[in-house]
């Protein structure tokens, strides 16, 4: 299985970090979640969000990035001052559960 969370790893110095599904699973919904609660700033002021996925055999990981991006562009997280924006989608994108 794909690690869900280590895209950020390094750049954040080895800090693991909550992402997106993790925090929707623990408030219960996407609404009360905040962009500072994901959005965390590593080495050379890349700021870094995980999107994570399901429980494993729960549901469809493909879902979890499609959340993630969504709570993203309406949180207003992609400006105009962004150089550059990396997706690494998880290697076993598939529906189960």
């Amino acid at each position: 299985c794909d690690p869900k969370a280590d895209s950020t790893r390094l750049i954040l110095h080895a800090k693991a970090q909550d992402t997106v599904m993790d925090k929707v699973r623990e408030l219960g919904t996407v609404e009360d979640l905040e962009l500072d609660d994901v959005c965390k700033r590593g080495y050379g002021e890349v700021m870094c969000v995980e999107s994570g996925g399901p429980e494993p055999g729960v549901g469809c990981a493909g879902r979890g990035v499609i959340t993630a991006i969504n709570f993203l562009e309406e949180e207003g997280a992609y400006t105009p001052d962004l150089d550059y924006v990396f997706y690494d989608v998880l290697g076993d994108v598939v529906c189960g559960g």
